[in-house]
């Protein structure tokens, strides 16, 4: 059944300003024209599209640590900053839908056999992942027969794999997916089986906050989000900035 949305009313809206961070490339970044770019950047005048207020919008980038300052003193009306919806963060803020997830994946050597990854396929590899993790309990539950592999870097981990020393790697898809399509990778590697959502290990992934007492507009937020997605316009912006799919 198609999920019921009303299109909301901003016009009486005399702003909204979405901040976002600074040199967190692809999600923001600064590009050869010295204009603020990026995957958030690009979603936010998506939303404002939608919403028909292009006029109103405006994107302004901050350091990581000015952001929740910089939403107190009323210098903005959004974070689209990737801030996690806890439970303490949403004493302080109203979240929108999660409009990106960041699923578990396995990868593998391009001409490894290991094709459809499941316990009974997994039972007794060598499976590299970064000690302390989420991914790593989510290994451990998921596929208790596997061998774990830990590694305190990410690098380590990958030469790891390149060289055979492990039968596959687990963690975060959309670091694998920068990897995999980067220089060191070299095409040496895939990814293999589905992707693993696991919030409650994982967390809900990224949504828009609002202050906890304009809900209202994190309801509009779902409404351009939707709308977004159901026209394309989602895998359009994801396809151009992740252009290795992590799901």
């Amino acid at each position: 059944m198609k999920e019921q949305l009303q299109k909301p009313n901003v016009s009486a809206l005399p702003r909204l300003r979405f901040l976002t961070t600074t040199d967190f490339p692809p999600f923001n970044f600064i590009d050869g024209n010295g204009r603020l770019s990026g995957f958030h950047v690009d979603l936010a005048r998506a939303i404002c599209r939608e919403l028909q207020i292009e006029p109103k919008c405006q994107i302004q980038a901050l350091p990581w640590n000015e952001l929740e300052g910089a939403m107190r003193a009323g210098d903005g009306e959004a974070l689209l900053a990737g801030l996690p919806a806890t439970a303490d963060s949403r004493k302080l803020y109203a979240f929108s839908r999660p409009y990106l997830r960041f699923p578990a994946r396995f990868i593998v050597r391009r001409l490894s056999d290991l094709k459809q990854l499941d316990a009974a396929a997994l039972s007794g590899k060598r499976v590299g992942v970064l000690a302390g993790s989420a991914h790593e309990q989510l290994l451990r539950d998921y596929f208790p027969d596997v061998q774990p592999v830990t590694f305190t870097r990410q690098d380590w981990l990958y030469r790891d794999l390149k060289e055979s020393k492990i039968d596959a790697a687990f963690g975060d898809g959309m670091r694998m997916s920068f990897w995999l399509s980067g220089s060191d990778a070299a095409g040496c590697c895939r990814f293999a089986g589905g992707p693993y959502m696991a919030p409650d290990y994982l967390g809900d992934g990224l949504s828009v906050a609002v202050k906890a007492e304009t809900p209202e507009l994190a309801a509009a937020f779902d409404y351009a989000l939707r709308e977004i997605t159901a026209k394309g316009t989602f895998a359009e912006l994801y396809l151009r900035y992740f252009p290795v799919s992590f799901f």
